[in-house]
């Protein structure tokens, strides 16, 4: 235990020397001190890139939290250290890359037990929960989700939306009266529901029941597209980004909800920068527009919901097209 004191003091101040022969001697460099901080958030906290890099490549762990809920790269980023955070930020990102374990964690239903699709749903004016509280949408999403349908349609034309919800995205499509809409959803009580309250009567919708892996067959070519489902990873979501080249026409724009790893900010900014980098290798590329939605957050926002999937005062909403289109 003396020798991780001794590590976390070495990363504090910087002291690569120390370190090096600390961590050559068998310190445990993933140690949580009295503080609940690791030797890499010490170092992250006062900006010692160098021997961020050096734990790193000891096999810290990039991705541990302290108490209140922060890791080594958002000290980095609160205190400004720039080269400490891009430090972190490309460990994070490769590994990530090959593990993508933080969003299979932090999915909305990661702790739900059992099937989405089974699950009954229950509608209120501002949330549509899941049996467990969990919320699948709130109203507080609507201005974002105004923004998507903004960007989606801003070619007109033909519009696929993935994910129906509370309705809130396909309504803010519908007032660009697009010449065709598809909706497709895959939670029967919320069908159920879209057939009540008159979707199917709407002359330019047509709505596909099932999950959108099942009836990619039923699909054509759109000119925008939106994806946000829920009760599902962050797999699904780059399976569904295999399709776009047979989905998307040339010059659309694709779009879909951000919510990868809600509750922290660094992790947030490692999967933003992860999925722009998975797209652009599929010939797309990634606007991150960013967005304030502190003041939609209120604590009475959250009254009654189990799990607060969104914590950060900005959204950064994704806006995608073809890198030919673009240039």
């Amino acid at each position: 235990m003396a020798e991780e004191k001794q590590l976390c003091e070495a990363a504090r101040i910087g002291d690569a020397e120390k370190l090096k022969s600390l961590v050559d001697s068998g310190a445990d460099v993933s140690h949580f001190d009295g503080e609940g901080l690791t030797p890499l958030m010490h170092a992250a906290k006062h900006g010692h890139a160098e021997i961020i890099k050096s734990l790193l490549e000891a096999g810290a762990p990039w991705n541990a939290l302290s108490p209140s809920n922060l890791s080594a790269g958002d000290f980095a980023m609160e205190e400004g250290h720039q080269e400490a955070y891009e430090a972190l930020l490309n460990a994070g990102i490769q590994a990530e890359l090959i593990l993508g374990t933080i969003a299979r964690k932090d999915n909305k239903i990661s702790e739900l037990d059992g099937d989405y699709l089974d699950d009954r749903v229950s509608f209120s004016e501002d949330k549509l929960m899941d049996s467990t509280s969990k919320a699948v949408m709130m109203a507080w999403e609507k201005p974002l989700m105004e923004a998507h349908a903004k960007a989606v349609c801003s070619g007109g034309g033909h519009i696929l939306n993935i994910g129906f919800g509370m309705g809130l995205v396909d309504t803010a499509i519908q007032q660009y009266a697009p010449a065709s809409h598809t909706i497709v959803e895959a939670h029967p009580e919320v069908y159920e529901r879209m057939l009540r309250t008159g979707w199917t009567e709407k002359d330019n919708v047509k709505i596909i029941f099932g999950r959108w892996q099942d009836v990619l067959a039923q699909l054509e070519l759109y000119d925008g597209i939106f994806f946000d489902t829920y009760g599902e990873y962050y797999e699904d979501l780059r399976e569904f980004h295999q399709h776009l080249p047979v989905l998307l026409k040339p010059g659309g724009i694709y779009s879909f909800f951000n919510g990868l790893c809600g509750g922290n900010a660094f992790f947030h900014v490692v999967y933003c920068h992860l999925v722009s980098l998975e797209l652009e290798n599929l010939g797309y590329s990634t606007q991150l527009i960013p967005l304030p939605v502190k003041d939609c957050l209120g604590k009475e926002v959250w009254e009654g919901v189990k799990h607060k999937y969104w914590q950060l005062d900005t959204y950064y909403l994704p806006v995608c097209q073809s890198t030919e289109d673009s240039e």
